[in-house]
């Protein structure tokens, strides 16, 4: 009886623990020093940006183990807040109960989490707040390596990308070895019209695709080779032509993986990425890390200086 109390206990003791919020003061790079993070995306609402990541399960991971995602939120670039755990992967009762690279938009007041899920495809999930909770909306992938027609391998349906673009349609950029796109229902919960495969002179993709605007341009940016660097191209038109434009992230540190986010926030552009700088960091014990980004006079970005002073506060 005794022994069945002190589970009780602590079984109450984590749920308190996944309730609470998390407050720190950001010092240099890795952003999050709390626990291991990878896979970042970004959004802004509210004058407030959001970063949404993976959790690598544990330190000195030899393989990938991630069971949920986490959000974080910050006003000034230096005071930070984790939430309360807002999705976990068994949340998806279809899928594989990993979570891999997501990203969350917003549209009419409403979340859309777009996972991905390892080899059971992508999915998506929807919450009335950014810091979620937040529910499984289809109750079955909205799309699965079924649609990836150029691929042969089970993983290829993941990393999903998605773009509001200005006349309010959006896109959605995703896979690995191969890169699909394709267009979204208004409803945000259905594809719309023929999947089609980026291709261009120049493109080595392995996954990780972030598609973002600029002064009129859009900018593919994506995981090139292996161990990854990030490489972009930039078009005139979200389906291209796209044009190979260089690397523009190089290889971070022991972490053989590399995938970013690229936001404006509040007049500077930022660089989220994630490397093995943690102590216990490995290709599988990944950290978040944030940098400046900057353009060119001609549009085009240059080379991403990773550091581990990071970023400065805003005023």
């Amino acid at each position: 009886m005794k022994k069945s109390f002190a589970f009780f206990l602590l079984a109450l003791w984590g749920l308190a623990a996944q309730a609470q919020v998390y407050d720190w003061v950001a010092d240099g790079n890795p952003l999050v020093k709390h626990k291991f993070t990878a896979d970042p995306a970004t959004l802004v609402y509210n004058d407030t940006l959001w970063i949404f990541t993976g959790e690598d399960f544990a330190a000195n991971q030899q393989h990938t183990h991630m069971e949920n995602w986490c959000v974080f939120s910050t006003a000034d670039m230096k005071h930070y807040r984790e939430y309360p755990v807002p999705l976990r992967a068994d949340a998806f009762k279809w899928s594989s109960g990993i979570a891999y690279a997501s990203q969350v938009v917003e549209r009419g007041g409403k979340f859309y989490w777009y996972v991905s899920t390892d080899n059971t495809g992508i999915g998506v999930a929807v919450a009335d707040r950014p810091e979620g909770p937040y529910k499984d909306v289809l109750g079955k992938p909205l799309l699965t390596v079924a649609d990836c027609f150029a691929s042969k391998h089970a993983w290829a349906c993941i990393d999903p990308s998605v773009l509001i673009d200005d006349d309010g349609q959006a896109w959605m950029f995703w896979g690995n070895g191969e890169c699909y796109y394709v267009k979204l229902k208004e409803n945000m919960t259905e594809i719309d019209g023929e999947i089609r495969q980026v291709d261009f002179d120049g493109f080595v993709f392995e996954e990780a695709p972030w598609i973002h605007k600029h002064d009129g341009k859009y900018y593919l940016s994506y995981a090139s080779g292996f161990p990854e660097r990030i490489a972009y191209a930039m078009a005139d038109h979200i389906e291209g032509p796209w044009t190979y434009k260089g690397i523009l992230n190089e290889w971070a540190g022991n972490s053989s993986s590399n995938h970013q986010a690229i936001q404006e926030y509040k007049g500077r552009w930022y660089f989220v990425y994630h490397n093995g700088a943690l102590k216990g960091g490995t290709p599988s014990s990944r950290s978040v890390c944030i940098d400046y980004l900057y353009y060119n006079p001609d549009g085009t970005m240059k080379r991403v200086q990773m550091t581990s002073e990071g970023v400065l506060p805003l005023e």
